[in-house]
């Protein structure tokens, strides 16, 4: 690994911890030696990062000299941490890591005051019940939405029922209970809600549907609202 990558994944690990962050903790996260992370650390504040701390002690990134600052009006900061933490509660554990770490971003940008506003925010967001888990990788389901490509997978409906589906992937949706796929069935030549936890077997192809998604999106939110269901009387 580069000096330069090496540096920005330790800055990464700052910002990501709960502070003060032990040496040995970041060391571990990084893979590399506790010479090396204390070397790193100074080699950090001749950059100009504000890190706090010292060895044995933990360190703390006050402020990140690689980001602009950013203003927040107080709600806003609170709006940011019940909205980040929320996705971290429902959301699959690629995507909640990503709201963290964010989080965590967000945090080194702002003002020191700012800061401690958002690390002390008034509110929060907390499950008690979880939503099923995605028998499927969500993250290579968000990516071959992105990048419009049909996917294939093994479904089994409410009433147990298996079949083979291949379909445009247009949305997730993350739900109380559940997280949904709003879709285009080549099977059923419609519209189509796929439960995550009853998906398997979760392959991307090669076949583009490039640049169908944004409209398909949008007339399949419509048909919703309007009450059109996703199939008559099942989620499918």
């Amino acid at each position: 690994m580069s000096r330069t990558a090496r540096l920005f994944q330790l800055m990464q690990a700052l910002r990501s911890a709960a502070p003060p962050v032990r040496a040995e903790s970041l060391a571990q996260e990084t893979g590399v030696s506790l010479r090396t992370i204390y070397r790193d650390i100074d080699e950090l504040r001749a950059l100009g990062a504000v890190i706090e701390g010292e060895a044995g002690f933990g360190y703390t990134l006050r402020e990140d000299a690689a980001l602009p600052p950013l203003g927040f009006e107080p709600d806003e900061l609170e709006a940011l941490v019940l909205g980040l933490k929320e996705v971290a509660e429902i959301a699959d554990p690629a995507l909640g890591k990503a709201a963290m770490s964010a989080l965590s971003k967000i945090r080194a940008r702002v003002p020191a005051g700012q800061a401690r506003r958002l690390e002390h925010a008034v509110l929060s967001a907390r499950r008690f019940r979880k939503p099923t888990a995605p028998g499927v990788d969500v993250a290579a389901l968000r990516s071959a939405a992105w990048e419009e490509l049909v996917v294939s997978f093994a479904y089994k409906d409410a009433e147990g029922r298996e079949s083979e589906r291949s379909v445009k992937p247009l949305g997730i949706v993350y739900m109380s209970d559940a997280h949904v796929l709003l879709a285009w069935c080549l099977l059923r030549r419609d519209f189509r809600a796929f439960r995550l936890d009853r998906m398997a077997e979760l392959v991307v192809s090669g076949q583009s549907f490039r640049p169908e998604r944004v409209p398909l999106l949008r007339e399949h939110i419509a048909k919703i609202r309007g009450g059109y269901p996703p199939a008559p009387g099942k989620s499918d």
